[in-house]
């Protein structure tokens, strides 16, 4: 039995930062990994994903280039195989650097295998038994294939394994109309896939208000994607040339399907039955504010928790427990202003409560939108799609949330972000003097326009 002051079960965003931390105070840590360090991000997630979204950017601003004055001779072609490679190499250059760093931190040990709880602090992996008092499970999550008829005799893809492509379909059926799914359809598309979103819900990105739900369908539909929506018998069988999709009395043949309809926490192999660690029905592990379960000495972080489903928020929730373990803070998960991006072109920032989900409160709502056609950025760059919609409440002059879709909307909703987590009312903010000509300039008169 080895014994150790920390042991972290997965690598994912929050684990090693927090376990470098440890050993900075002179803790002696194990890090089990049972596949590649980084987790989801580095991995499956956003570094390979936004690289491949570049390049078919790259391919999309080319095919324009005669609007803007640029001479481009011959035809705009894509080759997969590059844009597959340079994908990886980023994502091996971060692995490699993590294992670098971790690697030569005094007071971590890595240790590849799966690990499964023997006792409430004591771990299982590879024959031999570690234990400490204190265990950080950072597991993350996967995609989850749904139950549909037929699904299981196809070769589908997720998430993940699309990565792994290196050719470029004939025609990408993604089934799943919410974010994952809509940035791999933007992307295929430029790379000149015929594409075919289909979601089971009366419109794509439901957790949106329905007019940014529409602009979105609008801006897909106009790069000939098509979009299926109320999608109610969907089933799969085998053809000559991929996929034969019967949806709703319709046949639509694809070469490759995309299941992008969720994904599920990596936590039914871990033994946490064993720990008594408690879960709920989805799987995700229960964790109290600061995101301890109910075993005293395990925390759970990172997307297995059920609290946040980003990169960003899995950092936090190391930002989190380091303060409060290690420097003497109070620091909580439901301090947290919820935000994040969906990463079409132009792209969705997104903070705080929906207009819809503000009005469900009972506050007095003001609401104001303004569209992208507005911003000088935006048409010095002919990207004019999209507008900016803030939310906020009449009584206390709190900005209760914000989307920006529209050429550079992930980055400047940090304007609105920063406000919400100062507390700053939307009084003082709208009478800042914004840099011109810049996207964010928009965001004190679209504050004027509350009613």
């Amino acid at each position: 039995m080895q014994g150790f002051d920390a042991i972290f079960i997965g690598a994912g965003q929050a684990g090693p930062s927090l376990a470098a931390r440890m050993a900075e105070r002179g803790m002696k840590v194990a890090l089990v990994e049972r596949k590649f360090l980084g987790g989801t991000c580095v991995n499956a997630g956003c570094m390979p994903t936004k690289t491949l979204v570049a390049s078919a950017r790259a391919a999309h601003v080319s095919r324009r280039a005669a609007a803007f004055g640029v001479t481009i001779v011959g035809e705009i072609s894509v080759d997969m195989q590059v844009v597959r490679r340079r994908a990886h190499q980023i994502t091996m250059d971060t692995r490699n650097g993590l294992a670098e760093w971790l690697g030569t931190t005094d007071g971590i040990v890595i240790i590849y295998g799966h690990a499964r709880f023997a006792a409430p602090d004591r771990i299982a992996v590879n024959g031999d038994t570690l234990t400490a008092p204190r265990i950080f499970l950072n597991v993350g999550a996967r995609p989850v294939i749904p139950d549909l008829p037929g699904i299981e005799d196809i070769d589908c893809l997720t998430s993940t394994t699309i990565l792994d492509i290196d050719t470029l379909p004939r025609h990408l059926a993604i089934i799943g109309g919410s974010y994952i799914g809509l940035e791999f359809a933007q992307m295929y598309r430029r790379f000149g896939s015929q594409v075919t979103v289909i979601e089971r819900g009366a419109r794509i990105a439901s957790r949106e208000d329905e007019d940014v739900s529409e602009a979105l369908r609008e801006i897909l539909e106009a790069e000939d994607i098509s979009v299926r929506t109320g999608a109610k018998r969907i089933a799969f069988a085998r053809h000559s040339d991929g996929t034969r999709i019967s949806l709703d009395g319709i046949d639509i043949d694809a070469s490759h399907v995309l299941v992008a309809t969720g994904r599920k926490p990596n936590t039914d192999d871990l033994g946490l039955d064993i720990a008594g660690v408690n879960v709920d029905g989805r799987g995700y592990i229960v964790v109290d504010d600061k995101l301890a379960t109910n075993v005293p000495g395990i925390w759970a972080l990172g997307d297995c928790n059920g609290r946040g489903a980003f990169t960003h928020t899995s950092y936090n929730d190391f930002e989190i427990v380091a303060a409060n373990l290690l420097d003497d803070e109070d620091r909580k998960v439901s301090s947290r202003i919820s935000a994040y991006a969906l990463y079409t072109d132009p792209p969705l920032g997104r903070v705080g409560m929906t207009e819809r989900d503000a009005a469900a409160t009972g506050r007095n709502v003001l609401v104001s939108t303004r569209p992208m056609a507005r911003v000088g950025r935006a048409k010095e760059r002919d990207e004019t799609k999209g507008f900016m919609k803030v939310v906020a409440d009449a009584d206390t002059r709190e900005i209760l949330g914000a989307a920006i879709l529209g050429i550079e909307g992930d980055e400047a909703i940090h304007g609105i972000i920063d406000a919400m987590s100062a507390g700053t009312r939307y009084t003082d903010l709208q009478w800042s003097v914004p840099i011109h000509p810049t996207v964010s300039e928009l965001i004190p008169t679209l504050l004027r326009g509350l009613r």
